[in-house]
């Protein structure tokens, strides 16, 4: 008997074992968040080229119109060649994980944030429907009105169960999608961006972007999100005049 309970056990740390080893890499646990390790090591890594390139930023060049928060990609590839870097993290999508290495403020002080590829997938998934949609008609799937030029999005029309939401890198909320008068998609920040206000001492004033409050105290960077101010205390879109 006790021979036989020793094989099941023996036999039950291989199983154990040889899944960890098949475990796909996207499904690793180092690759679900990210550490803030992997965010120093990376930085260090900018750092570094910057002081053997004479102050240049390791980046993919992306159009000029491209928004400020996924407009500035780490190119790890410029990272080795300069042996800034040993390895990829983990959790980097050129290494099969869910994040998106950026730079913000590149010109003033280049500092890295991460872009969760999680909410680029949404995004895709409902253009997608979005595209067929207007390929059959001739009228906007817009839903309720949030403000002037700002409308959610009418998930009847794209044949949805409910509502497109992603799921916030910051707080784990389902946030809602909206959509401009161009039908270009957005993710409504106003729920992370309450609680930072909250929560962060800070000296935002209205007229200022007040995104970059998220970016100030997480290492995430709020992609796919318009212009947000402050007004009464409460974060309100920053619409263009």
């Amino acid at each position: 008997m006790k021979v036989s309970y020793i094989k099941g056990t023996l036999l039950g740390l291989f199983i154990l074992l040889l899944t960890g080893c098949m475990y796909p890499d996207s499904e690793r646990a180092e690759n679900q968040v990210p550490h803030d390790t992997q965010l120093e090591i990376v930085q260090n890594a900018v750092d570094t080229y910057r002081e053997k390139t004479g102050g240049l930023v390791p980046i993919r060049t992306k159009p000029s119109d491209t928004p400020i928060f996924e407009k500035y990609l780490v190119d790890f590839s410029l990272l080795k060649e300069q042996n800034a870097i040993s390895e990829i993290p983990g959790n980097a999508f050129e290494n099969g994980g869910y994040y998106q290495y950026i730079l913000i403020t590149p010109e003033e002080n280049p500092t890295v944030k991460v872009i969760d590829l999680r909410v680029t997938e949404k995004i895709r998934s409902v253009n997608i429907r979005l595209n067929a949609f207007r390929q059959e008609h001739t009228y906007p799937a817009f839903g309720e009105k949030v403000e002037d030029g700002i409308y959610l999005i009418d998930h009847e029309k794209l044949k949805l169960d409910d509502p497109p939401t992603v799921v916030s890198p910051y707080s784990q909320e389902n946030l809602p999608l909206v959509m401009d008068v161009h039908g270009n998609l957005y993710v409504d920040y106003r729920i992370d961006l309450q609680r930072a206000l909250e929560e962060y001492d800070h000296d935002y004033k209205e007229g200022d972007d007040i995104r970059f409050l998220l970016t100030d105290h997480t290492p995430f960077a709020p992609t796919y999100s318009l212009p947000y101010t402050v007004k009464d205390g409460e974060p309100v879109f920053m619409m263009e005049e």
